[in-house]
C-alpha cells in the first residue's frame, strides 16, 4: 500500500497467557488500549473545557460529582461496545474476542486460538463460561473464528467500522482481558496508520506480516490479543494484536506502540470462514512460489532462494525457476524471506511488479503479474 512501513523494532504478540487470572492478578493497571476514535464526521466527537464539579469541605462523605463531554463519551462507547468482547480461554492459555453475529461467532486472533478447537468463553456482563468450537482459523492474517455452542440469551454482536477512515490522533478504546482481566478498557490515539508488520514466529504465533495496521500509543498485554480497538461511534476499528519490544531494553515492551489488524481485513476473512470454513480471496499478493532465506559467501543473508515455483502461477508465467535468488522487488531491497514477504504484503493481487534476482551469477529481472496467497 503507498506509504505503508515496515516496523524494525522486535516485536512481540500480546497474545494468550496461561499464568495470569483476573482473581490472582496484582498488577494496578492492565493496559489494553487502542487508538483511532473518530465520530460519524470524522474528527473526535467530544472534547470539554468544562471544570469539574467539587463539594465543599463540609460536604465530606458526598458522592463527587464529575461534568465532562469527553468522560460521558467514554462511558457512552463502553455501555455499547463492552457487551460484545468476550475472553476466550484455551488449554494453554486466554486471550479476548469479538461477537461477531448473533449466530454465536466470535472473531479472535488467530494466535490466541493456536492449535485448540474447543474453548471457554466468557461474557463481559456473566460469570458463567460458555462452550465453543473452532469455525476456521485463517495464519498468514493471524485471525480466526469461533462459535459459541449454544447462543446465550441478549447477545450483542460487535459494529465494525471503516477502517480505511482512521486517521493519525483519533481517540480510541480498547477493551480486552489485559493479564487475565476481563472487561478492562483502557484509552490511547491512533499514533500511525497502513503500517506492515512482521509478527514473531514461535509457540502460538504464526509468524504473520499484516499489511495496513493501526499503530496506537496505547499498552498492549498478554491477553488484549483479539480484544476490541473502538472509536468513539461505537465502531471497532480493528483487533487487537501485538505489541513492540524494545531490544535495548532487554526485549522489554516498548511503551506506547502497539498494533492492531484493521476491521476491513477482519471482516474480509470473518467472513469467508463463516461461509466456506476457509479463506479462498485472501486479498494479499502472492508470487506463487515457496522460499527461503538466502545466505551469501559471508554467510550473511543476501536475498530468498525460490525453491518450487507453482505451476501456472505468477513466477512461472514470468519465467522464474527454482535456485534463482530474489534480491528485489519492485523498488525494494530483498535480503531474505522475511524481507519478501513484507515487500509483497505492501502490494495487491493483480498489480505489475518488476522482480529482479540472480541466476547463474547474473542479474536479470522480470515483470510480475502478481497472484493471490491461497488459502
Amino acid at each position: 500500500m503507498p506509504g505503508a512501513a515496515v516496523l524494525c523494532a522486535a516485536l512481540v504478540l500480546s497474545g494468550c497467557t496461561s499464568s495470569t487470572s483476573s482473581s490472582s492478578s496484582t498488577t494496578s493497571s492492565a493496559a489494553a488500549t487502542g487508538s483511532a476514535a473518530a465520530s460519524p464526521s470524522g474528527s473526535p466527537s467530544g472534547s470539554s473545557t468544562s471544570a469539574p464539579a467539587t463539594s465543599s469541605a463540609s460536604s465530606a462523605g458526598a458522592s463527587p460529582s464529575v461534568s465532562n463531554q469527553l468522560q460521558d463519551d467514554y462511558q457512552r462507547v463502553i455501555a455499547n461496545v463492552l457487551p460484545s468482547v468476550v475472553q476466550v480461554t484455551t488449554a494453554s492459555g486466554l486471550g479476548s474476542g469479538i461477537v461477531y453475529d448473533g449466530k454465536g461467532d466470535i472473531v479472535t486472533n488467530a494466535h490466541v486460538v493456536g492449535t485448540a478447537t474447543t474453548f471457554q468463553v466468557s461474557l463481559a456482563n456473566s460469570t458463567k463460561t460458555l462452550d465453543a468450537t473452532l469455525v476456521g482459523s485463517y495464519p498468514d492474517s493471524d485471525l480466526a473464528v469461533i462459535r459459541l455452542s449454544s447462543l446465550p440469551s441478549g447477545l450483542k454482536p460487535a459494529v465494525f467500522g471503516d477502517s480505511g477512515k482512521v486517521q493519525i490522533g483519533q481517540i480510541t478504546l480498547a477493551m480486552g482481558s489485559p493479564l487475565g482481566l476481563s472487561s478492562s478498557v483502557t484509552q490511547g490515539i491512533v499514533s500511525a496508520i497502513a503500517r506492515t508488520v512482521s509478527e514473531p514466529q514461535g509457540g502460538s504465533s504464526p509468524g504473520a506480516t499484516i499489511a495496513n495496521m493501526v499503530q496506537t500509543s496505547a499498552a498492549i498485554n498478554p491477553g488484549n490479543s483479539g480484544g476490541a480497538l473502538v472509536n468513539l461511534s461505537s465502531q471497532v476499528i480493528g483487533i487487537n494484536t501485538l505489541a513492540a519490544t524494545d531490544p535495548d531494553l532487554g526485549g522489554s515492551a516498548a511503551p506506547g506502540i502497539g498494533f492492531a489488524i484493521p476491521s476491513a481485513t477482519i471482516t474480509s476473512i470473518a467472513d469467508q470462514l463463516i461461509k466456506d470454513g476457509k479463506v479462498t480471496n485472501s486479498g494479499r499478493a502472492a508470487l506463487g512460489i515457496s522460499a527461503r532465506t538466502y545466505y551469501g559467501s559471508d554467510y550473511k543473508p543476501a536475498g530468498a532462494v525460490v525453491v518450487t515455483v507453482t505451476s501456472g502461477g505468477p513466477a512461472a508465467a514470468a519465467g522464474l525457476q527454482p535456485g534463482d535468488v530474489i534480491t528485489k522487488v519492485g523498488d525494494t531491497p530483498v535480503d531474505s524471506l522475511g524481507a519478501l514477504t513484507t515487500a509483497l504484503a505492501s502490494l495487491s493481487p493483480g498489480a505489475q511488479t518488476t522482480v529482479t534476482y540472480t541466476r547463474d551469477g547474473q542479474s536479470r529481472t522480470a515483470d510480475v503479474t502478481l497472484g493471490t496467497l491461497g488459502a
